[in-house]
């Protein structure tokens, strides 16, 4: 396994960690937490990309899925994976684990109706995020020293976000989601995703109170506005 200089590692950690305070925004997927209210997720105690110090990272696959149900909104789900990647990143065999488990759930035929749709978000949205995290341009680090594979690597998270909403049909969380997926492109299917979960957000009140929040990715703009902008640039 290649190894890296303590001083080289140290200063990748501190470019990770300064992504999301940097001028242009940081991966939005991870970057961007998603308000859930009062909703049960990860346990998260602190601001900003470190989560809970004493959370047990032996538990977290069995947390994840405990909390990914079927009556759990797609927002807390959302919330829930960019939380789980951000401590997945801290254990290469839990990374592996966890999206293991969330593709065997989505592959698996038996996986009845609304929860097959859900299945494949969970596992799309999560290969997503750990790209973004994990793999975008920094390799994944454990200790500082170690340069790990991304198990995300190969597979098509959006592919599988679409595949959701086919099975799901109309859902504006869900394209919300692919919305932010798709920032970087493609750009006509940004613009659907975008044009679908404004549309669905005026009977969603957590989805408007997301859109109407401000972006995290150091834009200082609304989610809405962050949107509208880039689509404007990009007609």
């Amino acid at each position: 396994m290649t190894r890296i200089p303590f001083q080289l590692a140290i200063s990748i950690i501190a470019l990770v960690l300064g992504l999301c305070a940097a001028a242009q925004a940081g991966p939005p997927l991870i970057c961007h937490a998603i308000r859930i209210g009062q909703a049960k997720s990860l346990p998260w105690t602190t601001e900003g990309l470190s989560g809970a110090a004493n959370y047990d990272l032996k538990t977290l696959v069995s947390d994840t899925m405990a909390i990914l149900v079927p009556d759990t909104p797609v927002l807390v789900r959302m919330e829930t994976l960019r939380r789980a990647t951000i401590y997945a990143r801290k254990d290469p065999q839990v990374a592996r684990e966890l999206v293991s488990r969330l593709y065997q759930r989505a592959n698996d035929l038996q996986t009845p109706g609304r929860m097959r749709a859900l299945a494949w978000f969970d596992a799309g949205y999560l290969v997503a995020c750990y790209k973004q995290w994990i793999g975008r341009n920094l390799p994944h680090m454990t200790d500082g020293l170690r340069l790990d594979p991304n198990p995300a690597a190969g597979l098509d998270g959006y592919a599988w976000v679409r595949k959701a909403i086919s099975l799901q049909g109309s859902d504006p969380e869900m394209e919300f989601a692919a919305a932010l997926m798709t920032l970087e492109g493609p750009h006509q299917a940004h613009q659907t995703h975008v044009q679908k979960a404004m549309l669905g957000a005026k009977s969603d009140p957590l989805l408007t109170r997301n859109l109407s929040s401000r972006y995290d990715g150091g834009t200082h703009e609304t989610m809405a506005e962050m949107f509208s902008r880039i689509t404007t640039a990009k007609n």
